[in-house]
């Protein structure tokens, strides 16, 4: 629940106090690192929190990766070269690459590790991503072996990729978790263990040094890194924070150098307090409400339109986030790479009193009103920022007659439970896109994508249009046909979108480095830490 005013007050004031404390002393070297949620895997493979993509992006180098500006760089791959019908990529690995034991990293290092991840047998949760290399979809539906992906070592540091089609954002996916390597050896040694800190070999900037559940994870600079010599900052802690609240007294008092969130009800207090270490930034993410298209009644689109329609969007971003999100009418942000404007919600001009009469309509035609009101159960992972939004949520709903009850969990239990498929009513789900096309987005509604799509919604003629999409080379005509795959999506409401992300920060004077970007990509290796 949201704490009562009085509370606020005594927090405020604790956490003032805490500032006005001496700074604890910082461990020489250690760069203390506010992440958002204690990371479920390490295993890249297995991974799809934003919390476990700031560690391994630490740990793991793909054929890609990002700088601190958000920049696409050369990663284990030196050099590359495309083909003229775009299908082709052949990469050149770096000659110094290698592992954290000193291994060299090898092209088949990427073969072992795309036919790992693309094998059902892992049960990956984003193996979608990669499905625009050659045979990776029907590999991962078990129609065929890993062995015939589009994915070919002809020498140590040659690797050819192959594409079932040209795919135009096919660079930064080579940079996302699913495209990591992982060590042969010690994978096929140890099996799930593999991650344990006695266990991990990574071929990153760092290695993993501890792994301590909900407490802190800890890596050190990895020697034998091709750039080693540049790595500033011998050892980082990603600390979880949660509770954000309790983060920015930690924060205060010289106990963390950065915090990758920030309570949204506090922002105007962050920035009289902090100044300059309050740090906002753009972000493509989305905000949302899933609801369980199998059960009823919210397999009704006239229950899912009348939840829309009473959401406060510009209430929510602006003044209970802190102006820290946007609205969001779409499911897709604007300013996306090979898109247009998206297609908005309907009713986004009516005045709040007619939304109010239209959602009531709604309801009754669906059979509730004063006597059988619609009861929901509301699923989120706790945070200070999930809770004062649930309760926002529930007095909106409230004035057309629905009544809330809430049940959250930490973060990992939350969307543990959404990828299981188990039964829900309404449930906040994030997406943070990998890389800046509406495919990013729309693909999560796809039928049969039920680890991303938790109330397994499905409608033959969006599939059928994503299909057309991702076939269709002309990239106006792919436009129009993914504008006209949300367009269904934002009628349907099978997620309700309700805002966009900004990314937001508190960074200490003491690390230099950060730069707010589009990929909110802050890897510690370009990072420098005074004393």
């Amino acid at each position: 629940m949201r704490p009562a005013p009085h509370r606020r007050q005594c927090l405020a004031g604790l956490a003032a106090a805490a500032l006005a404390r001496p700074a604890e002393a910082a461990p020489a070297g250690l760069y203390r690192r506010g992440n958002d949620a204690d990371p479920g895997t390490l295993d890249p493979h297995k991974s799809s929190t934003v919390a476990e993509a700031h560690i391994l992006r630490d740990l793991y180098e793909g054929l890609l990766t990002y700088d601190n500006h958000g920049r696409i760089i050369p990663g284990c791959a030196e050099a590359w070269t495309v083909s003229g019908d775009g299908l082709t990529y052949t990469f050149t690995l770096r000659e110094r690459a290698r592992w954290s034991n000193g291994d060299p990293v090898v092209a088949n290092d990427f073969v072992f590790s795309l036919r790992r991840i693309l094998d059902p047998a892992l049960a990956a949760k984003y193996a979608e991503v990669l499905f625009p290399i050659r045979g990776a979809a029907a590999v991962n539906r078990g129609a065929a072996a890993p062995e015939s992906i589009g994915v070919d070592a002809p020498s140590a540091r040659t690797l050819v990729l192959t594409l079932e089609r040209p795919t135009p954002y096919v660079l930064e996916l080579l940079t996302h978790s699913t495209a990591l390597p992982v060590h042969p050896a010690t994978v096929t040694r140890f099996g799930a263990a593999f991650t344990r800190p006695e266990n991990l070999v990574s071929n990153g900037a760092y290695a993993l040094r501890e792994a301590a559940p909900n407490d802190r994870v800890i890596l050190v600079r990895n020697p034998h890194f091709h750039a080693a010599a540049d790595v500033a900052i011998p050892s980082v802690a990603f600390l979880p924070t949660p509770d954000l609240a309790s983060a920015v007294r930690r924060y205060a008092g010289g106990e963390i150098d950065s915090l990758a969130d920030l309570p949204a009800d506090q922002m105007a207090s962050l920035r009289a307090r902090f100044g300059g270490q309050v740090v906002l930034g753009p972000s493509l993410g989305l905000y949302a409400l899933a609801l369980d298209t199998r059960r009823a009644p919210f397999d009704d689109v006239r229950v899912r339109r009348a939840l829309s329609l009473v959401i406060d969007r510009e209430f929510l971003a602006q003044r209970l986030w802190g102006e820290t999100m946007d609205p969001a009418y779409s499911m897709c942000p604007p300013g996306l790479d090979h898109y247009r404007a998206p297609p908005e919600l309907a009713g986004r001009d009516a005045l709040p009193i007619d939304r109010e009469d239209e959602a009531r309509a709604l309801l009754a035609a669906a059979g509730f009103g004063p006597g059988r009101p619609l009861a929901l159960e509301y699923r989120f992972n706790a945070s200070d920022n999930n809770r004062n939004t649930a309760v926002a949520l529930a007095e909106m709903w409230r004035g057309i007659g629905v009544a809330t009850r809430f049940t959250y969990t930490d973060a990992k239990t939350h969307f543990a439970y959404l990828r299981e498929g188990r039964p829900f009513d309404v449930a906040r789900v994030s997406w943070i896109a990998d890389y800046s096309d509406p495919q990013n987005f729309l693909f999560l509604l796809q039928s049969g994508n039920d680890t991303l799509n938790p109330g397994h919604y499905a409608d033959a003629a969006y599939d059928g249009l994503m299909r057309d999409a991702a076939g269709e080379t002309d990239l106006a005509r792919r436009a129009d046909l993914l504008f006209r795959a949300e367009t269904i999506v934002v009628t349907d409401l099978p997620w309700i979108p309700v805002m966009h992300t900004r990314s937001k920060a508190l960074i200490s004077p003491r690390l230099s480095g950060y730069h707010p970007n589009l990929r909110n990509a802050a890897p510690t290796r370009f990072l420098r830490l005074e004393a």
